[in-house]
């Protein structure tokens, strides 16, 4: 007779565990993602924001339902319903704003969690491809963003649109017909908020959702890189464990639970005390309805577009016969989609800034410093100086991409260590 057979059926939960794995692979799961997966003992700060990513989501996903409970998607109710959800609706005024301010908090973790990447050569094999998939979460989360920014019905939001949309109108050929198709109208109207909405309520949500999944697979089969940029795989024990790994079960997940807490005190501050933040994150416009005949004194989208926004602007003057407003719309899009290209385009021998030469850090740090003024730039009215500034700045962020094959194929660096050095 065999032995467990012998001992009898198992009771409580782990007779409960026994069934549930003869029929689907809870433990094994659980294992292979979580207890047995061996993630490098230096983890830093740096690490915190992509746990602190899915946290936001869930965020937005839990408020964004509860929102569409009470939210009308039409031209004459859209307004009406936030403004009834916001006085009306017992704790609705949380949710809203736990949803907005959840939305920009979504992107500061993503870019900093991008620019770990940037830092420590994330990006790098054997992670293009988990790369190239974090790249495509981004640029869905930007059309999410940008779909949920019309549904408010707000007199920005409905200009911000009108002004992003008609962008596609500049393509040659094309672009007048691919602008009334995005619309489903001849101008924003409510075809165009029914359409959003369902963009940013059904669609959109469903790709975030299997991208983040695809791209957790993805980095749990490679493995997570380090601060240091080596491959803990490449230094295993008698028992095939990395000697500078530690289970991501309990060691990470305390370490995670720890960066939730913190980051709780400063989102629930802003929500509690600024969410508006002095019209960044919520815009002064945006609290009067849509008027098509109303158009707001300066058109700026909300923060997290504004230095792609600069970018767009800083394209002044036509060439090769298009327009200089075709130009804008191909210098912006190009500036989201380059940074795709950098594990082609690092051709450096180390991975991590750590080792890398003085070039590269110097490269960096221009391009965050551009990043930021641009971002600053894209909130102002436009202005000569400002124009000016931005056509500085959109070229030295593209230099870091254009340059990267040379100055990190030049550059001196430093070896890298045989084990992570913490």
């Amino acid at each position: 007779m065999d032995k467990t057979e012998a001992q009898g059926p198992k009771s409580g939960l782990a007779g409960a565990m026994e069934w549930l794995d003869k029929r689907f692979p809870a433990t094994e799961t659980f294992e292979y993602h979580m207890s047995k997966y061996y993630a490098p003992k230096n983890f830093n700060f740096w690490y915190y924001f992509g746990f602190l990513a899915m946290f936001v989501l869930v965020n937005q996903l839990i408020t964004g339902i509860w929102l569409t409970m009470n939210y009308v998607p039409s031209g004459d109710g859209a307004f009406a319903s936030v403004e009834y959800i916001m006085r009306d609706v017992e704790y609705g005024w949380l949710m809203r704003y736990l949803h907005s301010t959840g939305a920009s908090f979504f992107f500061v973790v993503i870019y900093l969690h991008m620019y770990r990447a940037l830092r420590y050569g994330s990006y790098r094999g054997p992670r293009e491809l988990l790369w190239l998939i974090g790249m495509a979460i981004f640029i869905a989360l930007m059309a999410e963003g940008f779909f949920g920014y019309l549904l408010p019905w707000g007199n920005m939001s409905y200009w911000g649109a009108q002004v992003i949309v008609s962008l596609f109108g500049a393509i040659p050929y094309i672009g007048p017909d691919l602008m009334e198709w995005i619309r489903g109208d001849f101008l924003m109207s409510e075809t165009t908020l029914n359409r959003f909405f369902a963009l940013h309520v059904v669609a959109l949500p469903l790709v975030l959702c299997v991208l983040i999944f695809v791209h957790l697979v993805a980095l749990h089969h490679v493995g997570s890189n380090n601060p240091d940029g080596i491959e803990i795989k490449k230094n295993k024990d008698e028992n095939g464990i990395p000697k500078d790994g530690i289970p991501f079960h309990p060691y990470y997940t305390v370490h995670d639970i720890h960066a939730m807490v913190v980051f709780l005190f400063i989102f629930c501050a802003v929500v509690f005390f600024a969410p508006e933040m002095g019209g960044y994150f919520l815009e002064k416009p945006n609290f009067e309805m849509a008027d098509p005949l109303k158009t707001p004194d300066h058109i700026a989208p909300v923060w997290y577009y504004t230095p792609f926004y600069a970018m767009l602007r800083a394209a002044t003057f036509p060439l090769f016969g298009l327009s200089a407003k075709f130009w804008g719309f191909v210098v912006m899009i190009g500036a989201i989609v380059i940074p795709m290209a950098l594990p082609w385009l690092d051709r450096s021998p180390v991975k991590s800034m750590r080792y890398k030469g003085s070039i590269s850090r110097i490269m960096l740090m221009i391009f965050v410093i551009s990043f930021f003024i641009l971002g600053y730039l894209g909130t102002q009215a436009p202005s000569k100086a400002g124009t000016i500034a931005a056509q500085v700045c959109t070229a030295l962020y593209f230099a870091y991409f254009i340059l990267m094959p040379w100055y990190t194929r030049v550059e001196k660096t430093q070896p890298e260590p045989e084990r992570v050095t913490g």
